[in-house]
C-alpha cells in the first residue's frame, strides 16, 4: 500500500472531525459565488472540534475582485431534541458581559423597548450580551444617512430608538432579554457557576411541526432498521429478550457507529429502553436511558440523604426530564446537563464532578474568582464522594419516570422520601402536554 493509500484510510476510519490543533488537515477549497459582486470567490471549509464545546463547521469566503470576506459557524452535529427559551434580567455590569452563543434560529426580544431581531434574520455567533446591543445599534444606525435624506421623520423615530438602546447600557434599572431557539443551541454564561444563576430561567419546549420542518426534520420512521436478524418484523416480545441494533453517527466525532437498544424491567419500578452507543473510530462511549410507559399521570419529587459510602449503592434511574438539586452545596443541574442514565448515587456525583472537571463551565477562562469558586466547590464535592460530608440529592422529574432505590424491604427507608405532584402548566407545556391531541384523532 503507498503512502497516498494509507494516508486516505486513515482519513476514512478516523475521526470526521478533529481536535483543534496546529495538526489539522488541510482545509477543503470551494469556488463559489461573491455575493457582494457577482463573480466568483473561494470558501475554505474545516471541519473540527472545539475543545469543551462540540464539532463545528468553519467557513471563510474570500473574493479577490472586490475583496469581500465573510466568516461563518455552522453546527454539523445531531439537533436537539428540543428547543430552548432563555429568560435573563440584566441588572450590573456583569451581565453585560456574559458570554452567549446563538444559532441561527435564534430570536432575541427586549420586552421594555417592545424590540425583536428575528430568528434567521443574523448569523450564529458567540457573543456578550453589550455585544448584541451593540450589533443591533451599528446595524439601525447603517442606512440613517439615506433615511434623513428621504424619510427625515424616520430617521428621527430611529435615532430615538437607538439613544433607547444605548440607555440600556447605563443599566438605571434592569431589564429583560429573552432568548428562543427552536433548535436548542442557545447557550448563557453563568457568571456564578458552580452555583444556580438567579437572574436567568431556562426552559425548554417541544417543537411544532412547522418549526421542525424549518430545521429540516421531517417524521419518517424506518422499521427495516430495527428488525432483528432473519425476522420480517419484531414484536414486544423480540424487544425484552434481544438487543436491537441500529445505524447512527458518534455524537462526539460523528463518524457512523451502532447503537444497541434493550428494553428492561427495573424492580419495583417499570419498564425502561437503555441504549448504548460505542465508536470504533473515536472510542467514545455513551449510555442513555427513556421511559417504556411514557409520561406519568404526575410527576415525582425524590430526596435522598447521603450520609456516607451506604448510600453511594443505591440504584438511580434519572430521565431525561429530570433536574438535580444538592442544596448544602448550592447546586442546581438542569435535565439536560446529565440526560437520562440509569447508574447509582455514586454515579450520578462522579458524573457531576467529571463535568464540572471537564472544562466546560469556564473553557479557557483566565477570571481567577471563577477557578477558585469553582475548586472550592469540586473539594466540597470531593469530601462527599469520600464520604467524610453529609449532602441531600433531591430529584425533580414532572414526568415522573425517574426512580431511587430504597434500602428498606418495604416502602422508603429513613433516608429517602418520594413525593408525587401535580404539574403546573409550564411544566405541561415544556413536556408538549397542553398541545397534546388525546381525543378525535
Amino acid at each position: 500500500m503507498t503512502e497516498v493509500e494509507k494516508e486516505t484510510e486513515e482519513l476514512k476510519n478516523g475521526p470526521i472531525f478533529q481536535s483543534l490543533s496546529a495538526d489539522n488537515p488541510e482545509t477543503t477549497t470551494i469556488e463559489s459565488l461573491c455575493v457582494n459582486c457577482g463573480k466568483n470567490g473561494e470558501t475554505r471549509l474545516l471541519l473540527t472540534k472545539i475543545p469543551h464545546y462540540k464539532e463545528i463547521v468553519l467557513m471563510s469566503f474570500s473574493c479577490d475582485h472586490c475583496g469581500f470576506e465573510n466568516n461563518e459557524i455552522q453546527n454539523p452535529g445531531k439537533i436537539n431534541d428540543k428547543g430552548i427559551k432563555i429568560k435573563l434580567t440584566v441588572s450590573t455590569d456583569k451581565d453585560l458581559n456574559r458570554q452567549v452563543v446563538k444559532s441561527d434560529y435564534t430570536s432575541i426580544k427586549i420586552p421594555k423597548l417592545d424590540f425583536e431581531i428575528p430568528s434567521q434574520s443574523q448569523k450564529g455567533e458567540i457573543t456578550t450580551i453589550e455585544g448584541i446591543i451593540d450589533r443591533s445599534i451599528e446595524g439601525l444606525e447603517q442606512d440613517q444617512p439615506k433615511r434623513r435624506e428621504e424619510d427625515p421623520q424616520t430617521a428621527i423615530d430611529i435615532d430615538l430608538f437607538i439613544a433607547k438602546l444605548r440607555g440600556l447600557k447605563f443599566l438605571d434599572e434592569p431589564f429583560e432579554i429573552i432568548f428562543e431557539d427552536i433548535s436548542g443551541e442557545t447557550y448563557v454564561e453563568n457568571p456564578n457557576a458552580p452555583h444556580p444563576d438567579k437572574n436567568c430561567k431556562i426552559s425548554h419546549f417541544v417543537r411544532s411541526e412547522t418549526q421542525d420542518k424549518l430545521l429540516g426534520i421531517y417524521a419518517e420512521y424506518n422499521s427495516e432498521l430495527l428488525k432483528p436478524a432473519g425476522k420480517d418484523e419484531f414484536t414486544y416480545e423480540d424487544m425484552q429478550s434481544e438487543v436491537l441494533q441500529f445505524p447512527t453517527n458518534c455524537p462526539d466525532c460523528n463518524c457512523p457507529c451502532s447503537t444497541n437498544m434493550k428494553l428492561t424491567k427495573i424492580p419495583h419500578f417499570k419498564e425502561v429502553v437503555i441504549m448504548a452507543t460505542n465508536c470504533e473510530s473515536c472510542g467514545h462511549r455513551t449510555n442513555e436511558v427513556k421511559s417504556g410507559s411514557g409520561i406519568e399521570p404526575e410527576g415525582v419529587k425524590i430526596e435522598v440523604l447521603v450520609r456516607g459510602k451506604d448510600d453511594f449503592s443505591r440504584d438511580v434511574l434519572k430521565s431525561d426530564t429530570c433536574s438535580m438539586e444538592i442544596p448544602e452545596l448550592e447546586l442546581e443541574v438542569g435535565p439536560a446537563a446529565l440526560g437520562g442514565r440509569f447508574t447509582t448515587v455514586e454515579g450520578v456525583l462522579t458524573a457531576t464532578k467529571e463535568q464540572l472537571t471537564s472544562g466546560s463551565a469556564f473553557g479557557d477562562s483566565k477570571d481567577e474568582e471563577a477557578i477558585k469558586r469553582m475548586n472550592d466547590f469540586i473539594a466540597e464535592l470531593d469530601k462527599v464522594l469520600n464520604g467524610e460530608r453529609k449532602v441531600t440529592i433531591i430529584f425533580d422529574d414532572p414526568a415522573g419516570n425517574s426512580y431511587v432505590q430504597s434500602l428498606a424491604d418495604v416502602g422508603c427507608d429513613e433516608g429517602l422520601k418520594v413525593e408525587k405532584y401535580i404539574r403546573n402548566e409550564e411544566q405541561n407545556d415544556e413536556l408538549g402536554l397542553s398541545d397534546m391531541k388525546v381525543e378525535n384523532y
